[in-house]
């Protein structure tokens, strides 16, 4: 077999661990089965990460960073106010939520987990501030681009939509990830309570910027 640097053998690992651990369970996702599923040597996963915790950190970057492209993608297509831009983006969360229930799961054990041994703390809290600041960084640049100033801080408007969408995602996993009307019907509501929180369309940028 040739040899595959650590660089290229990397995401190839990271695929391996979100398919089995999307279909076992996060318990199920040790370097000795990551490496089965790969069809490598389980030395090959501890040279690629050094420690698990590292790869777990991994998967859960890559997890988010999927989430936040494709979120940060449609508010910056499809929204030329404040208003329209907490509409896309939580059309976007809403539509991977139904598309790709079993990657949100893998989301929330791989945190639940991480909360539940110390060594791997870190990397909850370091998944949790990297989707809060992309969050912001995404209403930020959308209140930028309608020209409007949010009467909430970005952070803080993050946070609420956020919030609200983590208590309808595990809604929607605990109904065995099919979603029903009064949910979409939820989740249309905490868009316009963002939006209403935001205070949108109610201060425009001054003609300085």
């Amino acid at each position: 077999m040739s040899h595959v640097s650590a660089a290229d053998r990397r995401p190839q690992l990271i695929a391996a661990a979100i398919d089995l651990m999307g279909r076992e369970g996060v318990a199920a996702g040790s370097t000795r089965a990551i490496a089965s599923e790969l069809g490598v040597a389980q030395a090959t996963v501890h040279y690629t990460f050094g420690a698990k915790a590292d790869l777990y950190r991994a998967v859960l970057e890559h997890l988010a960073e999927g989430m936040v492209a494709r979120v940060h993608a449609e508010a910056s297509r499809n929204s030329a106010t404040l208003e329209e831009a907490f509409r896309a983006v939580g059309d976007a969360l809403w539509r991977q939520l139904c598309e790709q229930p079993e990657r949100h799961l893998l989301m929330y054990e791989l945190v639940i987990f991480a909360l539940r041994h110390p060594e791997l703390r870190e990397v909850a809290d370091r998944f949790h501030r990297d989707i809060q600041e992309a969050a912001s960084v995404i209403v930020a640049d959308a209140a930028q681009r309608a020209g409007q100033i949010p009467a909430v801080p970005a952070a803080e408007l993050a946070r609420f939509i956020l919030a609200g969408f983590d208590g309808l995602s595990l809604e929607l996993l605990v109904r065995g990830g099919r979603p029903e009307a009064d949910m979409e019907r939820s989740m249309e509501q905490l868009v316009a309570a963002t939006a209403a929180l935001a205070g949108a369309g109610n201060l425009p940028l001054s003609a300085g910027g």
